[in-house]
């Protein structure tokens, strides 16, 4: 029992550590994408953050298995480094009591994964929604400055006299040629950029509407005191916003209404996200017997202890990406589930059976990276940084 506290307080440590590098780095990655926010589109600092800080969660699920991967070849093998499996061997152990604190980790990060897919993803899914829609209204109350003219899409320009104080646009002029079967021009004296909830839209007050339709020579003027301006890709069209699948809970999913609208067009969708919430905490588990099998007996330096490590990071991959591309045929096609959890079940009944047994696992030879030296100096005999 205190070997296994030893070798879990190890394999925990480098786990974290390993954990936070990789998530850091996607996530500094994301940053970088997201800078336009600060930049273009003139968002604070604060909601910067935010955004980009609710992407967190769903990297550290993504990149946890891997990690725990990573830090179980790198636990085992300093171990063997230091000759610690050795004298674990001489005394009798057996690789699989290497599996109680590997399994026992394994167990904490599954669970933890499954949480994270089931109560914290979905939530902050649906926040960070809310946030980009926060930011298209900001975005228009941003880009459209006074005395000029803004073309936020093809057909779509915006001019404004000036802004109050308030944030209101005042003597506002909006042409509308997406529509070639009736373009709009609405004058305005006064305009606002609103965000409610999930929604946001353009309010114009006293104003006309001048509307020239395709198959008439006159044109129409329309006078109005408060009109609802429909912005297109800057807001939704009406009423509540439809929630994507990745907002949803699982129970959700599990339980979807088969009549609605949403279902029929997003079927394949929900099957896909119900498989990668399920799917994930199982490669925790083939990663404990993974590392068990390749590096769990003591091997000398002229094993080539680089090769077995190459072999199980690259076993270990191939699993992940076989997952993943079963998670997007498994939306159309059901024999995708053998590479979700076929072949995870797979290696975990060999594993069982070669430790069981006491086969050695197979190992390929990593790549060299050797650079060849020049033929004529080989054959004279002479070093390389030698005279010609």
């Amino acid at each position: 029992m205190l070997i296994a506290r030893y070798i879990f307080r190890q394999t925990a440590s480098a786990l974290i550590m390993i954990l936070v590098s990789l998530t850091l780095i996607v996530w500094l990655t994301s940053v970088l994408r997201q800078i336009g926010l600060l930049t273009s589109e003139g968002q604070t600092f604060i909601l910067f953050l935010k955004i980009t800080a609710l992407t967190i969660p769903n990297l550290i699920v993504t990149v946890a298995p891997i990690a725990f991967l990573i830090a179980s070849l790198h636990t085992l093998n300093r171990l063997n480094g230091d000759s610690e499996l050795i004298v674990l061997s001489a005394s009798g152990s057996s690789p699989w009591r290497l599996l109680v604190p590997y399994f026992t980790l394994a167990t904490i990060v599954a669970v933890s994964v499954l949480g994270a897919n089931i109560y914290i993803l979905p939530r902050a899914a649906r926040l960070l929604q809310d946030y980009v829609s926060q930011v298209r209204a900001d975005f228009l109350s941003q880009v459209l400055q006074p005395g000029e003219f803004s073309d936020l899409e093809p057909g779509l320009t915006i001019h404004m006299r000036d802004k109050a104080e308030d944030g209101s646009l005042l003597g506002v002029i909006v042409h509308d040629g997406r529509d070639r079967k009736a373009i709009n021009t609405i004058v305005a004296e006064r305009g606002q950029v609103l965000n409610e909830g999930s929604r946001a839209q353009m309010d114009l007050f006293d104003g006309q509407i001048l509307r020239q339709q395709e198959d008439k020579t006159n044109v129409q003027f329309i006078n109005f005191k408060t009109y609802s301006f429909d912005m297109g890709d800057f807001s939704a069209k009406s009423g509540r916003r439809e929630r994507k699948v990745q907002e949803r809970d699982l129970i959700e999913l599990l339980q979807p209404d088969k009549e609605s609208a949403f279902y029929k067009a997003n079927a394949a969708a929900i099957r896909s996200e119900i498989h990668q919430r399920l799917s994930t905490p199982v490669y925790s588990f083939v990663y404990a017997f993974l590392a068990v099998l390749y590096l769990g007996r003591p091997r000398t330096t002229r094993e080539g202890r680089a090769s077995i490590l190459f072999t199980a990071f690259m076993i270990g991959a191939a699993l992940l990406a076989l997952g993943i591309a079963g998670v997007n045929i498994v939306g159309k096609k059901q024999w995708a589930l053998s590479l979700i959890y076929g072949a995870p079940g797979a290696v975990i009944l060999l594993s069982i059976i070669m430790l069981r047994f006491n086969i050695h696992a197979p190992a390929f030879a990593a790549p060299s990276l050797r650079i060849p030296v020049p033929l004529r100096l080989a054959r004279a005999g002479r070093p390389a940084g030698g005279a010609a």
